[in-house]
């Protein structure tokens, strides 16, 4: 239905009034699972929190919905007059099939379905103002991805890769699936990109080198940013503590805060130059929501 779409991202007529607060709508995307989307979203959405945006993430991966547990959200949403508060922690208003249906219950719907709870995501969930809300899709191209694109304006989406040729394929893919719907393509993030010894300080290219910033560049779209494989990262989604609250002075949360920085620069966001470490380290130490 890529004929109702306008250029610059738009969807069709009245979809915009599901979500009437929100500013800008930023779809997180990958061509592939096992690259940690989930991951870089969740720190990008933590990241525009701590430079002073009002900030949500809607968890879309309808099937393996993660972000409860990277974010330390195990407590589910309220009901307010009939509709859904969202949890918030770490700043960040949240939403997620994880928090509606049993821990190992599997999900087996057809598009209709898929359609009919993303909608609900937007209709029913109380967003309030934000600046920004992320929206982390599941892997690949499919309803989730359509649905989507017709029901709110998307300010643009980001794909997220590792360097390997083979992921890139699948990048190149997902990105002329929104250009076909007219999202703009605000950029692609090299996942995964490096390590670094934390022993000798040796840099080891475990998936080679340079593939997202190739492939960025064979696009014609914007390069984001690398984020190195790092035991820390990891341990911050498995703990539900996101690296650039839990270490904001560390080099890796610099990388995903710069990251997060470009996207809210390229659609007129309200952080331009950063905060500076010693403001973030204050803003750490204040009590956020915990669930």
């Amino acid at each position: 239905m890529a004929e109702e779409h306008t250029h610059g991202g738009q969807s069709p007529q009245g979809a915009a009034n599901l979500i009437p607060g929100v500013k800008h709508v930023i779809a997180v995307s990958s061509g592939k699972g096992g690259v940690g989307k989930s991951t870089v979203a969740s720190n990008l959405a933590c990241a525009m929190a701590l430079a002073g945006a009002k900030v949500g993430l809607l968890d879309a991966d309808l099937y393996g919905p993660n972000i409860p547990m990277m974010m330390g959200s195990t407590k589910g949403p309220e009901q307010l007059d009939g509709k859904i508060v969202p949890v918030e922690n770490y700043g960040v208003k949240l939403i997620s099939m994880a928090f509606l249906v049993p821990e190992d219950a599997p999900l087996v719907w057809r598009g209709p379905m898929v359609h009919q709870y993303l909608q609900a995501f937007f209709r029913d969930v109380l967003w309030g103002d934000l600046d920004y809300l992320l929206i982390d899709l599941p892997p690949g191209t499919g309803d989730v991805q359509l649905s989507l694109s017709q029901m709110v304006p998307l300010a643009g989406a980001i794909t997220v890769t590792t360097p390997q040729e083979v992921a890139l394929y699948d990048v190149r893919k997902g990105m002329a699936m929104f250009q076909k719907v007219n999202v703009p393509l605000l950029g692609i993030v090299e996942n995964m990109s490096h390590f670094i010894c934390g022993h000798c300080g040796e840099r080891t290219e475990i998936f080679s080198y340079g593939g997202g910033e190739r492939a960025a560049e064979k696009l014609g779209i914007p390069f984001l940013g690398r984020i190195p494989i790092d035991p820390a990262i990891r341990d911050g989604g498995d703990s539900g503590h996101p690296i650039v609250t839990a270490d904001p002075a560390s080099p890796q949360a610099a990388a995903f805060r710069e990251i997060a920085r470009k996207i809210m620069t390229e659609v007129g966001g309200t952080e331009k130059s950063g905060p500076s470490i010693d403001s973030l380290l204050k803003k750490i130490k204040q009590p956020f929501t915990t669930n």
